[in-house]
């Protein structure tokens, strides 16, 4: 048998179910742009640019980002030519609600009226977050996610979004990634307002977990048709060995980066051990009698899974200072497997197996609950060199990135998973918070001086993907 003859026998066609949602995702600070246009207030991104450029890959804020608020239709449109059955935004807090609360903006009203049915006219279903890291300043000078008072604005705000938009929308998150706005936030300094305290981390966190379950709530008792959900980075934690230490540091991560918000919003429940913990660390947060019973009574119905890398795990082998505020890395090391596939540009390792372990895991220990993957991504630094004459991105390694990705998420389904759909982070170039436009993660490339768009090699493949309902490799 020749070489060419053993490629075409090993080669295998992965087919996705007719259904299968095939998509992409964005939020609305990273890519609306018209940051103090129609109305908008500040939210707390608009303002730690305002004091704190420097922070900001290349002194780039998000005031004009992609600018989706003034070309979404030519937007939308390439999406349906890419194929599009489905895509996920956000709702901007601030924009809607200038102050986080009071009176609505008819101008972001109206906005997003047009954006969900020139979705929908596009045969594209609109799959809506309601929170991705934009607090509105003014709710976070009142404490933001550790004030209580801000958890009943919250969810002020998802009734009206239910309201105005939930005739055309079945589709509903109530957070994306919460845990990362707990440690950007509250512990690594990489979000605003660059806290460093556990405790108040530990309250963030909590109050984040109630608000989904009390949107959760809200919606149920509208009485509307749809699904609600919340968007969950999931980090599969491997040890370095099969030492019992080893396995009990990356169980200690996983409840901690994984199951802190996962049990809660599945399954209505908190781990013993993450309790056990908080005592330990006199973290515990400030509850009120019912919230246990909110908590446990309204569990998501859909679950939106972002998976980028894998978090492998060893014993701490070193006593912290004493005198060290704690953190989560008191508990364990981070370890370097040698030999690990990896994105040099964003320093993240590639483990496209990891993807099918979170798979597997819902289906053994959460009730095999319906989910797809919300966000999946590769993103790039210095794109122009892969530019070819026509003015196309030859992006092949995102083509792989994906495709690799794909045939673990095919497997999956295959022994049974509940797996529906699959979004890319993300459709176009956009700005990506503290990093901005560092890094390159869309199908279609923008440039930043001309706001025009240029569909990439990758664009193109996966439009393939849709049209033929999955991929031979």
């Amino acid at each position: 048998m020749n070489q060419t003859e053993n490629t075409t026998v090993q080669e295998k066609k992965y087919t996705f179910p007719t259904d299968f949602w095939w998509g992409t995702a964005a939020s609305a600070t990273q890519m609306e742009g018209a940051a103090y246009e129609g109305g908008k207030g500040p939210n707390i991104w608009d303002h730690w640019y305002e004091q704190e450029p420097n922070r900001f890959f290349d002194g780039v804020g998000a005031t004009v980002a992609s600018d989706f608020y003034h070309q979404y239709k030519e937007d939308i449109a390439l999406m349906k030519e890419l194929g599009h059955n489905s895509f996920r935004m956000s709702i901007s807090w601030s924009r809607l609600f200038p102050t986080g609360e009071g009176e609505v903006n008819p101008q972001a009203v109206d906005f997003y009226n047009r954006v969900i049915d020139e979705l929908i006219q596009s045969g594209i279903e609109p799959f809506v977050n309601l929170y991705h890291f934009d607090m509105p300043l003014a709710l976070q000078h009142q404490g933001g996610w550790e004030s209580r008072d801000v958890v009943a604005r919250y969810v002020d705000y998802a009734k009206v979004c239910f309201e105005l938009f939930g005739d055309r929308v079945t589709k509903w998150f109530t957070h994306n990634e919460p845990i990362v706005p707990v440690e950007g936030g509250y512990l690594y300094d990489f979000h605003y307002p660059n806290v460093v305290d556990f405790k108040r981390a530990v309250q963030v966190a909590y109050h984040s977990i109630l608000s989904s379950a009390l949107a959760i709530e809200a919606y149920k008792e509208s009485g509307q048709a749809g699904k609600i959900g919340i968007i969950l980075n999931l980090t599969p934690s491997y040890p370095r060995s099969r030492n019992e230490a080893d396995l009990h540091a990356a169980h200690l991560a996983d409840i901690l980066f994984n199951r802190s918000f996962l049990d809660p919003s599945v399954l209505g429940t908190f781990p013993s051990e993450l309790i056990d913990l908080l005592k330990e660390q006199d973290a515990l947060p400030l509850m009120e009698e019912l919230d246990r019973q909110k908590i446990a009574t309204h569990t998501v119905d859909l679950l939106g899974i972002n998976y980028y890398q894998p978090r492998r795990i060893k014993v701490k082998e070193h006593l912290p200072n004493p005198k060290a505020p704690f953190m989560p890395e008191h508990l364990f090391d981070y370890y370097e497997m040698p030999g690990r596939k990896m994105n040099r540009h964003r320093g993240w390792e590639i483990y496209e197996k990891g993807v099918y372990d979170i798979l597997t895991n819902l289906r053994e220990n959460y009730g095999n609950i319906e989910c797809f993957i919300s966000e999946n991504g590769m993103g790039v630094e210095g794109e122009e060199r892969y530019r070819d004459a026509d003015g196309s991105i030859q992006d092949d390694y995102r083509i792989d990135f994906i495709a690799e990705h794909l045939k673990w998420v095919h497997l999956a389904m295959e022994e049974g998973s509940n797996v529906k759909g699959y979004h890319l982070w993300t459709f176009m170039d956009n700005w990506s918070w503290s990093n901005a436009y560092k890094n390159r993660y869309g199908f279609v490339g923008v440039d930043l001086t001309s706001q025009g768009r240029t569909v990439k090699k990758s664009g193109h493949w996966f439009k393939r993907v849709i049209e033929e309902k999955g991929f031979v490799r």
